[in-house]
């Protein structure tokens, strides 16, 4: 998976871990970077692969990045 979703245009980097396993799936936490991710792509690349998303959690575009910082938000019981 890591090695195919690498060679897609615009991805610069892969990381694949194995998060979590139980009888029926296999839960893989999957980091992609580049400067021109095509999300269609990497979608149609892992359903080829049997695999689907359920989540993305974070999305980064701009000049520059920007740093998570926790807020007044973050802290609330």
């Amino acid at each position: 998976m890591t090695q195919r979703l690498s060679s897609l245009k615009g991805v610069d980097g892969v990381n694949c871990s194995l998060d979590e396993v139980d009888q029926e799936t296999e839960s893989v936490k999957v980091t992609i970077e580049g400067t021109s991710i095509a999300f269609d792509t990497v979608e149609a690349t892992l359903r080829e692969l049997g695999a689907v998303i359920h989540s993305v959690d974070e999305v980064a575009a701009g000049k520059r990045l920007i740093e998570d910082v926790r807020t007044l938000q973050d802290h609330r019981d």
